[in-house]
């Protein structure tokens, strides 16, 4: 079969049929987007499983070389679309009205430009890896006549704030911001044992190992590894058993927090890749059934404007009751002695010790009712 070249052109083509290798050449408009994401608008029902695996083979190239799910388009590029046959199964294929509904449910904030969806724990932002669906393709049903993408991801563990752009223009912008770090996505997350590091920053570089069955697996790699720097810092103590910890993640690259958080001797609890499984079995005596991580918040000032944004999902109500639970069985934490105060000497604030209240700030109880998010509507 002779190669079409297509400049910026879909094809049409019949359900059933195969299509032929077409060489598209990228745009102004369509640079700086992840050639994944690039090749599930162009092949739009074919299974992002199937997207993948063209990948790894090589069957899709660009400017006639093989190139990973993460490589970033640039205009000018050429890109090889190889033959794919679409199903009729396929094409009739779509997620469920249940998960369409939790979806919708989960919006927290929505302008012509972007949405916020508080994401329930164990949906997977996309379809893939198991699932035959997720949080885009469930908006994608339900809203037909948008442009929807994902801004960033969240483990299919992890609830909380994920961010759809509404249209190409905000997707590039808020791309920019996070390649130049200037979004601000904070996270809530218990850690094993008594984090006794204050608040502390890890750059530690990553590094991502395929394994059977396409599981990935991240390591610290100081040779290799892509810049990646997390923020920690402890919010409340319970005893020597866990910390709940804040962190800020400048960059975002897969599995960052679980992985740094284990570099740094405290891994995430719930966490069945690379958290303590004894630890993590005693907790699950208390309720927790999740790598506990929950995306908090997200802020930017947006591009252009400078208008500040800033959005937030409170602490689910199953990851607040594990907090309620252990604060009854918290251990005593290590402290260190003060020195004796002298007469005349000015007198310090002692740190707060591991039975002390829960800070004001800290995520609502089991028995709460939910809060609204907060939020700021962006003006553009």
């Amino acid at each position: 079969m002779s190669n079409m070249k297509i400049d910026n052109a879909d094809p049409v083509r019949p359900p059933g049929a195969k299509s032929p290798v077409i060489l598209r050449t990228i745009s102004d408009e369509e640079a700086g987007q992840r050639i994944d994401n690039f090749l599930m608008r162009h092949f739009k029902s074919v299974p992002r499983s199937r997207v993948y695996r063209l990948l790894r083979k090589g069957e899709v190239r660009v400017n006639r070389k093989r190139v990973d799910a993460e490589y970033r388009i640039a205009a000018g590029d050429e890109v090889r679309l190889p033959p794919v046959r679409i199903d009729s199964e396929e094409e009739s294929g779509r997620p469920s009205s249940s998960l369409t509904e939790l979806i919708e449910r989960a919006v927290i904030f929505q302008d012509k430009h972007l949405l916020i969806i508080d994401k329930p724990a164990g949906v997977a932002v996309h379809g893939g890896s198991g699932m035959s669906y997720g949080v885009i393709e469930a908006l994608r049903a339900s809203r037909p006549r948008e442009t929807l993408e994902l801004v960033h991801r969240l483990d299919r563990d992890t609830s909380g704030c994920l961010a759809v752009a509404r249209d190409r223009a905000t997707l590039v912008a808020l791309h920019g911001l996070i390649r130049n770090g200037g979004m601000h996505k904070t996270y809530l997350g218990l850690v094993s044992g008594s984090w006794q590091l204050g608040t502390k920053r890890i750059d530690a570089p990553l590094a991502t190992d395929n394994r059977q069955h396409g599981e990935r697996h991240v390591r610290v790699a100081a040779a290799g590894g892509k810049d990646s720097v997390s923020v920690f810092k402890p919010v409340q103590f319970f005893g020597s058993l866990a910390t709940l910890m804040e962190i800020d993640i400048p960059t975002g690259r897969t599995h960052q927090i679980r992985v740094h958080a284990a570099f740094a001797g405290h891994p995430l609890l719930g966490d069945d890749k690379y958290g303590d499984r004894e630890r993590n079995a005693e907790l699950k005596t208390h309720g927790l059934k999740r790598t506990f991580l929950h995306a908090q918040s997200i802020a930017f000032d947006w591009p252009g404007s400078e208008v500040p944004f800033h959005v937030s999902a409170p602490l689910p109500a199953e990851l607040a009751a594990v907090l309620d639970a252990i604060t009854t069985v918290k251990r005593r934490a290590p402290t260190r002695r003060a020195a004796p105060r002298t007469e005349g000497s000015p007198r310090t604030a002692s740190p707060r010790s591991a039975g002390a209240a829960r800070p004001a700030a800290s995520p609502r109880s089991a028995g709460s009712a939910r809060p609204a998010a907060r939020k700021k509507r962006p003006q553009r």
